[in-house]
């Protein structure tokens, strides 16, 4: 199996230290992130830090895997890019990482993924009602952690998260009732995608000049660069959701296929012409009317993928990633920052499309 990632090159990353941009939002936010979550009642600060990695499944200490990271580093290059310290991108980071959690507690249990990060998830560990509580949690402190800043530009920063969260759970609606549909359209799924991905990054990557009183304008181009990198992250993502390899990205082989997914490269393989793409068609439209996909060997997923890049598909998605990454370098000119600011915000928009997991 060719990881997804060889179809995704783009020309060699920036100079900054990714690791070191990611590093440090991890040390700046995590610390305020486990004081936050410690407010929760038991067992939900528990179940949280079993979810985040703090602990295990019999809540002893581990250094386990949390994550990436990207969004605490994006909010805090925010801060530096309207001229502030890092610092004041924190609350931002903080609140921007518990939504995304939430959304990930709350995706587990819709989707059946019982494994994250190479473990099992909290709904497989504590029960559906404990991932849904847990959820719920997240994002009222993500709130509370902003309006306790308790300025005015705290105010327009809690604005700008609630609509991104309201789109992201409009992006995870539209996904599932996409999985029930026979044909989606390839503008339906950018959309899709756009609420789901490219709207939290886009917060985070101007909450922290929001936090820090930068204008509207400047807000605005921040956040258009965050949204393009959320789509360009989205089609590695959906890449990688066929073509990963398990050992890397931690979940099964072929498994957006498994759920009935209607991923980039699937929605572009149908809207192409030719025997793959009708082939394919008929396959999908069949699975459709299955109850028992789950079932299938893994010749029958594999077949399925291989019409995929036949028609087309994983090359065009390959290619959307490359234009969305592009889009969201250009949204940085219309916003003056220190020029080693822009390279690190250019270094992470690279990290983000070039990944295996």
């Amino acid at each position: 199996m060719t990881p997804a990632h060889e179809q995704a090159v783009l020309p060699a990353p920036h100079t900054s230290d990714v690791p070191a941009l990611l590093e440090r939002g991890r040390t700046l936010a995590t610390p305020v992130l486990r004081e936050v979550v410690d407010r929760l009642a038991p067992p939900m600060n528990t179940v949280a830090a079993y979810h985040f990695g703090w602990i295990d499944a019999m809540g002893r200490p581990t250094e386990g895997d949390s994550g990436k990271a990207v969004r605490p580093a994006l909010a805090l290059l925010s801060a530096e890019a309207a001229g502030g310290p890092c610092e004041a991108g924190i609350p931002g980071a903080v609140a921007v990482e518990l939504v995304h959690n939430f959304s990930l507690l709350h995706d587990d249990l819709m989707d059946g993924d019982e494994q994250r990060r190479h473990r099992d998830t909290v709904w497989k560990v504590h029960g559906p009602a404990q991932a849904i509580l847990v959820g719920d949690a997240l994002f009222a402190l993500a709130t509370e952690v902003l309006l306790e800043v308790g300025t005015a530009d705290a105010g327009r920063a809690t604005r700008r998260l609630t609509t991104a969260t309201r789109k992201l759970i409009d992006g995870q609606a539209q996904d599932i009732s996409f999985e029930h549909r026979e044909r989606v359209t390839v503008a339906e799924c950018l959309e899709m995608e756009g609420n789901k991905t490219g709207a939290l990054l886009a917060c985070a990557s101007s909450i922290g000049a929001v936090l820090g009183g930068a204008d509207d304008a400047t807000a605005d181009a921040l956040e258009a660069y965050g949204y393009h990198l959320g789509l360009a992250f989205q089609a590695v993502d959906d890449l990688l959701g066929i073509w990963g390899e398990p050992a890397v990205t931690g979940k099964q082989t072929w498994s957006d296929l498994r759920q009935r997914k209607k991923s980039l490269p699937v929605v572009a393989a149908l809207a192409a012409k030719g025997p793959a793409a009708e082939r394919l068609g008929e396959l999908l439209a069949a699975d459709a009317k299955n109850p028992e996909i789950d079932d299938f060997s893994e010749e029958e997923f594999a077949t399925r993928a291989a019409l995929i890049e036949e028609a087309g598909g994983r090359a065009w998605t390959t290619e959307e990633a490359r234009r969305q990454h592009a889009t969201a370098l250009d949204a940085l000119n219309g916003v003056v920052m220190p020029e080693e600011i822009k390279q690190c915000l250019f270094a992470l928009a690279d990290f983000v499309v070039v990944r295996e997991r």
